[in-house]
């Protein structure tokens, strides 16, 4: 698996974020460096909190791995209820992570050392955005 800062990071993304989709019958995504772009520069800010990005976005701290950050959002997929087919808290990342209108990825990350993150930081941005409401039925 991929560790932060590999050259191999947009590889582990990739893979790791089309496996999950993919058993929710969403079309894999690709890599976008505009995305990425945006993700590396939020990433160096080390600010725990969602960015003002127009984009889709999913933030990851103290994982081992961008592969053990994905595998953290996906399993909120246990928690998701497909009967109500709504956005909740506990489920964001998973929901945005396979939105079936989500064709392009980009992430960044940035070893951190303050009072909101210690270690690495993982932004990834997603376009188009997920987690619209009203259109969670036929996107997750």
């Amino acid at each position: 698996m991929s560790s932060y800062g590999d050259p191999s990071l947009e590889t582990t993304i990739l893979n790791s974020t089309n496996t999950y989709r993919l058993q929710h019958n969403a079309s894999t995504v690709t890599w976008n460096s505009t995305l990425a772009d945006f993700a590396q520069a939020y990433a160096q800010t080390c600010k725990w909190e969602h960015s003002d990005s127009p984009y889709g976005e999913n933030l990851a701290a103290g994982y081992s791995s961008p592969g053990r950050a994905i595998d953290g959002w996906y399993r909120e997929s246990s928690m998701y209820s497909y009967r109500q087919s709504s956005f909740s808290e506990q489920t964001g990342h998973f929901t945005q992570l396979v939105w079936q209108r989500t064709d392009a990825v980009g992430c960044g990350a940035a070893r951190c050392n303050n009072n909101d993150i210690k270690g690495w930081f993982l932004v990834c941005e997603y376009y188009p955005p997920g987690n619209v409401i009203g259109a969670f039925a036929g996107n997750v």
